[in-house]
């Protein structure tokens, strides 16, 4: 589809060989969202983590969180995703958050209907086609 993806986070966090994926391998933040279209943000779930295995929310909030400074490198019209629950001040801040470049609202409600139209598949259900239903 010609997508270039890039990721990046702590060395810890990333999955071992991830660059043999074709992806472009980040581990400087500010440096990464750099020339990007979209920047999607994930959940840190911490209480998955052992202890050490992850930085502290205030270290990842510092050099991986999305914050005014760090959106002030993006192109003008970048689009911010997270998958939800946000960590309010972690991954992404409020005002960030809540501003015209987050498209999370969406992100959720498209993901809903998503799940729906998988469960309605899985369970047997006929795949439906909108052009079948206009006509």
């Amino acid at each position: 589809m010609g997508a270039e993806v890039s990721v990046c986070g702590p060395p810890t966090l990333l999955p071992p060989k991830v660059e043999k994926m074709g992806v472009k391998v980040f581990y400087d933040f500010e440096k990464a969202v750099q020339d990007q279209d979209v920047v999607m943000m994930l959940r840190v779930q911490h209480e998955r983590f052992g202890q050490g295995q992850s930085p502290s929310k205030g270290e990842y909030s510092r050099f991986y969180g999305m914050n005014q400074r760090v959106l002030n490198l993006c192109q003008k019209n970048v689009l911010i995703m997270h998958p939800g629950p946000v960590n309010r001040g972690v991954e992404l801040a409020t005002d960030i958050a809540d501003s015209s470049h987050s498209v999370i609202l969406d992100q959720v409600s498209n993901g809903v209907m998503m799940r729906m139209s998988i469960l309605h598949l899985l369970a047997g259900g006929e795949p439906f086609s909108w052009k079948e239903e206009i006509q």
